[in-house]
């Protein structure tokens, strides 16, 4: 095969470096950003699913969540709530699981 700058010197297709449909997506952009009211998504069980194989049939191990983080991204003024979101509802749940300890009862 021929190495990508001896195609590009070729004259047929010069034009392929300046035409703007063949450029790449900036990766700032390739992401769909959703506000504040969808965040939940990332983190909620309804919108998780767990994928044992593709759909070619090949065995996997990811959830829907990573595709999700592939394709969506918060917007920049909601980012920061996100991510103090995620450290409360973290917390919130350690905190539920310590409880009390088993030899003591309420009075």
């Amino acid at each position: 095969m021929s190495s990508q700058e001896e195609i590009l010197s070729d004259g047929r297709f010069s034009r392929i470096t300046r035409d703007p449909r063949f450029w790449e997506m900036p990766e700032k952009e390739r992401k769909v950003k959703i506000d504040k009211r969808f965040r939940a998504m990332f983190h909620d069980k309804k919108f998780k699913l767990k994928y044992t194989v593709d759909k070619r049939g090949r065995p996997v191990n990811y959830t829907s969540t990573e595709n999700l983080r592939k394709f969506y991204a918060l917007s920049e003024s909601d980012s920061d709530l996100s991510e103090s979101d995620s450290k409360e509802h973290t917390d919130k749940k350690k905190k539920k699981k310590k409880g009390k300890p088993k030899g003591q009862t309420d009075s």
